[in-house]
């Protein structure tokens, strides 16, 4: 990229013309309330604080509580301190788990946003239909997912099923992708894509109206390509949204249950097993209550890390 496209693309994001100067400073100057609309505000605002703190508070302290016991649903047992989480973090299961964890949110959240952002981008270009077409893209995310996965079971789930079916007919042979504990892995991701990238694809197209095509005509007379005006004008632009949207995606997909649980159950051999299934297992199915709590709370800890990092991202990406 020439230095007279990159300062075209630099004028451009700024929404200036070719050769035309910068916009002037404007002084930005901060509303200050009163004292007494402040004091209103508060007790306005301090119903709705309360009730929020009730609701989530509660469940986290008795949760911190049984996490550092060894007790059962029924019984909070004897103090252990943090046992539980060494527990936990000394078992192999649980490595494994949070292996596949990250596997299985990374190929969510960036398989779904590079989905999400092509369609987007194709929608925002005239095509017939375009309208009906992006309803008929909606249906992933709008279908209940027990109806979507029972759909993929009857699709790959057995050696007569269709897809099994098209690749022995190809010669290719009849592969059990439910039972092959790599396959099972790979379709499950698969499967959380098919289901999460409209919600993407409407994140990505909420940012892109936003942009004006003003931007891209000062881009394209400065000389910058297709592929320069996406790199240097789309993506800064549309940050905040994209840091946003992965955020809230990689909490859908570390605490996403149903998705695998109804297509595979954790299995074949736990290959499957997320640290969200694992944590069910052992509460409700081992009735091991602390390392179950133990491993949601390591869970916790994680995504407020990441988000934290994620958020300082969209506070870095305001465009000069």
């Amino acid at each position: 990229m020439t230095t007279t496209t990159t300062t075209g693309l630099g004028r451009a994001r700024r929404g200036v013309a070719p050769g035309g100067p910068g916009r002037p400073p404007t002084a930005q100057r901060k509303s200050r309330l009163s004292s007494q609309t402040t004091r209103t505000f508060f007790w306005l605002l301090l119903p709705s604080v309360l009730l929020l703190i009730l609701i989530h508070g509660y469940p986290l302290v008795y949760a911190a509580i049984q996490a550092t016991h060894n007790g059962s649903l029924i019984d909070t047992g004897q103090f252990v301190g943090g046992d539980n989480f060494v527990k936990v973090l000394t078992s192999p299961k649980f490595w494994k788990a949070a292996e596949f964890t990250l596997v299985f949110t990374i190929v969510g959240v960036f398989g779904s946003w590079l989905v999400g952002m092509g369609l987007a981008l194709l929608l925002r270009t005239r095509i017939p239909a375009g309208g009906t077409f992006k309803v008929l893209l909606l249906l992933p995310w709008v279908v209940p997912i027990v109806v979507s996965s029972t759909a993929w079971n009857w699709l790959v789930a057995t050696p007569t099923s269709p897809i099994p079916t098209i690749f022995r007919t190809l010669g290719i042979g009849a592969p059990y992708f439910l039972a092959d504990p790599i396959l099972s892995a790979v379709m499950v991701c698969l499967f959380k894509v098919w289901v999460s990238f409209p919600f993407m694809m409407m994140m990505t197209s909420s940012a892109l109206a936003s942009v004006d095509n003003t931007v891209y005509e000062a881009a394209s007379m400065d000389g910058a390509s297709r592929w320069q005006q996406f790199t240097g004008i789309t993506l800064p632009l549309i940050a905040r949204s994209t840091y946003i949207s992965w955020i809230l995606m990689t909490i859908f997909c570390v605490n996403d249950f149903p998705t695998i649980y109804l297509l595979t159950g954790g299995g074949p051999v736990d290959a499957t097993t997320s640290l969200v299934v694992l944590a069910y297992r052992t509460v409700f199915q081992d009735f091991q209550t602390g390392p179950g709590v133990a491993i949601a709370f390591l869970m916790t800890i994680t995504l407020v890390a990441i988000s934290a990092v994620l958020y300082r991202q969209i506070r870095k990406s305001s465009v000069e």
